[in-house]
């Protein structure tokens, strides 16, 4: 098992496939839902109106997959602990549970593997990401490949 890895900047050169990073929390709300719907356009049923989403069997309005994909992206960009990127390389995510108007989220993730890259002075990171609900229930979870400085 990996280490916490402490507040501050850290290079590729200076970290080990296991150490991990606490994200933190976000709460997801109506206002979130609404704003996500009128950036993107995605206006289905189940994110507009907690009687839609009932119809469809949730309990309340659903949050979109990619505004939750989103947050937690944000949540890594915000933790105490911060990798020296240079591009995000793309993610691979899966949608596990929904993501319910009021749910307060946690995310953690953890390197998963450290690669070489095309330039000396960098490396590939996969970062794999564990996303849970209020009640410890995985919601969301995946990887991201980040091209970071050594």
């Amino acid at each position: 098992m990996g280490r916490m890895l402490p507040p501050g900047s850290h290079g590729a050169a200076s970290l080990a496939p296991g150490d991990w990073v606490d994200c933190g929390h976000v709460t997801v709300t109506p206002e979130m839902i609404d704003a996500f719907a009128a950036l993107t356009g995605d206006r289905f049923e189940i994110h507009m109106s907690d009687t839609a989403a009932r119809a469809h069997g949730f309990d309340a309005r659903v949050a979109h997959g990619l505004l939750v994909l989103s947050l937690i992206d944000g949540l890594k960009n915000q933790a105490p602990a911060q990798f020296k990127a240079r591009a995000s390389m793309g993610w691979d995510w899966r949608f596990r549970r929904p993501v319910i108007a009021g749910d307060r989220l946690s995310a953690r993730l953890e390197i998963e593997e450290i690669a070489p890259a095309r330039a000396p002075d960098q490396a590939q990171l996969t970062l794999r990401f564990s996303v849970t609900n209020q009640a410890g229930d995985p919601v969301q979870t995946g990887s991201n490949r980040l091209l970071a400085y050594r």
